[in-house]
């Protein structure tokens, strides 16, 4: 039976890692559930952490992540504007799913006429959206009460007034001062916008519930505004994270009796969501470090994808950790370059055209027969590769192009997939594809002889708990326990008739 249509909803914020990418993702599966057929949609977003679509092109990671929670194919439209930070100061602009150049914040904000409308162009890839799926989950960016912004938003309430959406603002109860960014960011709003404020999502709670029971009362009292759930903090559903603020929160040590995998902690850090199956396998201890000791007695080291290859290989130089990384490798230990990190394994990196800035060669570790030259055309494609025989999947995001030293020969044909080669040499991987690490065979691979570990033996860790489940069914059942337990302390028929109701 065909659903009658809901108002599209608009998750806005108090403030940024308050929590809208993972409540939106709850309610495009809930709805889902409910026999809808939700599209997520994000007007501008700025991470590192991307994805690429089916069809090749480039959206933050969180909108995929939204995508797959509702049942679709990732889409530009669901995310049309994504700013790839470069520096302090710049990002590289990437517009319905293509780089359009590097721009700073002035630039890309100027009052003149800009080359580009791009309020225009967010607008049109949501109604494009909104006339294939109902309801359009909309997340918000940061805060919704930078009024000094207001002018230039194209992401929150004046998108929100396209949309003609009703916006439920979520606030974080964990970090304190609730009552007053809640009743702030209200306050702050135009008469025009207030009017589309319809409910409050209070997040992240902690402690017994009932004890919010008055402070519940007093916030709708304050705003006139419903309290439609307060969601307690979670520690046991793993949804992908797009902010590279959950950094902070990651491992830092090694451990004893398991497979210790470092990270190496880039200033340039992308894409780290590569790790998130490695990182829950009861057999690794996986951390992030730049520490040169941590690094020679790690079992395994990765380094992961950058947005600045030069730059953080110079750095790499500067703190120790290359060297550190070369006698480790020396010593036995396994060396995994995922894209950027791939290319930082090679004898070379040059960017003649400067891509990147202002470095234009730097030799790489010298670990892979690679030589590597950053190109104005950016790669982006979903891959299918095969490892040890099995079929797998993944992604490739990347600036610049690698080639083999003639007299080292290329990947093997087994190592090859989707046209991209997995450069394999004694204990050192090298790959640009995203995903590499989701796949069981790989990390069975990886994980295979490693019981001797310099901080104890993890025999009976790598021998006796494999992974129970395909990454694909493990999101998938996070999905639905996120679902279930934001339906528990969400009123979705309160919800339901605020998205139904006649204006």
């Amino acid at each position: 039976m065909k659903k009658n249509n809901l108002h599209s909803l608009m998750l806005a914020g108090t403030g940024s890692d308050v929590g809208k990418s993972v409540v939106a993702t709850a309610l495009c599966r809930i709805f889902l559930q409910d026999g809808y057929q939700p599209a997520p949609f994000k007007a501008q977003n700025m991470a590192l952490n991307s994805y690429a679509t089916p069809d090749g092109l480039e959206i933050g990671r969180a909108q995929a992540v939204q995508a797959e929670a509702a049942g679709l194919p990732c889409h530009t439209d669901m995310n049309p504007l994504l700013l790839k930070p470069n520096s302090d100061h710049t990002s590289q602009v990437v517009l319905n799913g293509r780089p359009i150049g590097n721009k700073n914040a002035y630039d890309y904000w100027k009052p003149q006429k800009p080359e580009v409308d791009f309020r225009a162009e967010v607008c049109a890839a949501f109604d494009r959206l909104a006339a294939k799926y109902n309801p359009i989950v909309m997340e918000g960016a940061g805060s919704i009460a930078e009024i000094n912004l207001k002018d230039r938003d194209l992401v929150n309430m004046s998108m929100a007034q396209h949309a003609k959406a009703d916006v439920i603002l979520v606030g974080d109860i964990d970090r304190g001062g609730v009552f007053a960014s809640v009743y702030g960011s209200i306050a702050l709003q135009s008469e025009e916008d207030r009017k589309l404020i319809k409910g409050i999502i209070i997040n992240k709670f902690r402690g017994d519930m009932r004890l919010f029971d008055e402070g519940r009362r007093m916030l709708e009292d304050l705003c006139g505004v419903p309290v439609l759930g307060v969601i307690p903090y979670y520690k046991d559903i793993y949804i992908e994270e797009e902010d590279s603020v959950s950094l902070e929160q990651k491992r830092r040590q090694l451990a004893e009796g398991k497979v210790n995998v470092a990270v190496v902690l880039l200033r340039h850090i992308s894409n780290f969501t590569d790790f998130d199956m490695l990182e829950r396998d009861p057999r690794v201890n996986l951390f992030y470090t730049n520490n040169t000791s941590d690094l020679s007695r790690a079992d395994i080291i990765i380094l992961p994808g950058t947005k600045a290859t030069l730059d953080d290989l110079l750095e790499l130089r500067r703190n120790g950790c290359a060297q550190a990384i070369i006698r480790a490798h020396r010593d036995g230990r396994t060396v995994i370059g995922i894209c950027g990190g791939y290319q930082m394994l090679g004898q070379t990196v040059s960017d003649p055209d400067g891509i990147e800035g202002s470095i234009t060669n730097l030799p790489g570790l010298g670990l892979l027969p690679i030589h590597t030259t950053m190109a104005a055309e950016k790669t982006t494609r979903q891959v299918t590769f095969t490892f040890n025989g099995q079929e797998c999947q993944g992604y490739e995001i990347h600036q610049g192009v690698s080639y083999s030293s003639p007299a080292n020969g290329e990947a093997s044909e087994e190592q090859r997939g989707g046209g991209q080669a997995i450069m394999q040499t004694d204990h050192c991987i090298g790959t640009y594809i995203h995903g590499f690490l989701d796949n069981t065979p790989v990390i069975e691979h990886l994980l295979k002889g490693k019981a001797n570990s310099p901080l104890g033996s993890a025999a009976s860790l790598v021998e006796e708990q494999p992974i129970a489940k395909s990454y694909t069914d493990f999101k998938e059942e996070q999905y639905n326990k996120l679902a279930d337990h934001v339906r528990q302390h969400l009123d979705m028929n309160r919800l339901y008739q605020i998205l139904k109701a006649n204006d």
